[in-house]
């Protein structure tokens, strides 16, 4: 099995689908976007 397919599979689980309610949860809190903002910052400025 490739790991897109894997992927797609666990996607499909109930287990992805809390998986990914909980990324979008994060997504809109503004703290946990801050820090998205910084650790993407500080990757960026290592380059």
């Amino acid at each position: 099995m490739s790991l897109i397919q894997r992927i797609k599979t666990f996607a499909r689980s109930p287990q992805g689908q809390r998986t990914i309610e909980q990324a979008r949860r994060a997504a809109t809190d503004p703290r946990r976007r801050a820090q998205a903002r910084g650790l993407l910052a500080r990757l960026r400025g290592r380059r």
